[in-house]
């Protein structure tokens, strides 16, 4: 059996489920690698015992202890509300970094590509690639994901009804890759808004594959939120998290995708949707 077979049978048999967690972004090496160490200590089922000292708030995640972990962070940020934001480090520096969390703590990682030519370097260093919900119809960048026989996660668009994962999952195996998930992460509701209909969690599992629910992407307000001197962001519903959390356990998802931050007020990417 493959190395990403594997990979998925184990997290397809995680009881009760399975974590992709990590930043939004790349800041630093030195943050990656720190949020990975607190990370890995919490979801295992060791003492604490941390490098260095964890942010309090990180204990709130005791009860998570013994779950499966995907280490999650961006090396590009392609679809940033302004272009004056803040992106990442870009792929090449981007993957050495994630690169290093792989060897370092010995876990898998996930992280997403934008464009067909990246999807070759990035299935070389990540165990499961990610296809953004803005691009969850695109055939040639599904094909090109589909053939570094990694695990494919794909997330719905919030424009797509769940119905439409199913022939997106179809073309990963198409293109000779069995090795696919599905992800749920909110649904338009309006010009500046989400909701999280739990019917699609159950809907999704027409595709035929692990379904994953985005528990804090799915609370963004897509640039909702006006910024002193002109122009928006997107803002979000953080407290909402651990409810949205509750409503996908109990529907009974395979795996949990959260973005986490030991410092979300300071974050510079979707600080308001990531967890502490």
């Amino acid at each position: 059996m493959d190395s990403s077979a594997s990979l998925l049978n184990k997290l397809k048999g995680a009881d009760p489920f399975f974590l992709l967690a990590g930043p939004n972004v790349i800041e630093s090496e030195d943050h990656i690698l720190r949020m990975a160490d607190y990370i890995k200590t919490i979801t295992t089922k060791h003492e604490f015992l941390f490098s260095s000292p964890p942010p309090p708030a990180f204990f709130f995640w005791n009860h998570l202890l013994g779950l499966p972990l995907v280490f999650k962070s961006s090396f590009d940020k392609a679809n940033r509300t302004s272009s004056k934001s803040f992106r990442g480090p870009g792929m090449a520096e981007g993957l050495k970094i994630l690169d290093k969390v792989k060897v370092a703590y010995d876990i898998p990682i996930v992280t997403d590509v934008h464009e067909t030519i990246q999807c070759e370097a990035v299935g070389r260093v990540a165990d499961v690639i990610q296809i953004p919900a803005f691009l969850c119809r695109q055939t040639d960048l599904l094909v090109e994901a589909a053939k570094t026989g990694r695990i494919i996660n794909i997330k719905k668009g919030q424009f797509c009804a769940p119905s439409v994962m199913v022939n997106s999952a179809e073309k990963i195996r198409l293109a000779g890759n069995p090795n696919v998930m599905v992800c749920e992460r909110g649904t338009m509701f309006g010009y500046n808004d989400l909701i999280v209909d739990p019917r699609n969690l159950e809907w999704m599992r027409e595709a035929n594959c692990p379904v994953v629910a985005d528990i804090t992407h799915s609370l963004q307000q897509p640039a909702g939120r006006k910024l002193d001197g002109g122009g928006v962001a997107s803002g979000g519903f953080r407290e909402l998290i651990p409810c949205i959390a509750r409503t996908a356990v109990a529907v009974g998802v395979d795996g949990i995708f959260m973005e986490v931050h030991d410092n979300p007020l300071n974050a510079p990417v979707d600080g308001p949707t990531q967890w502490c």
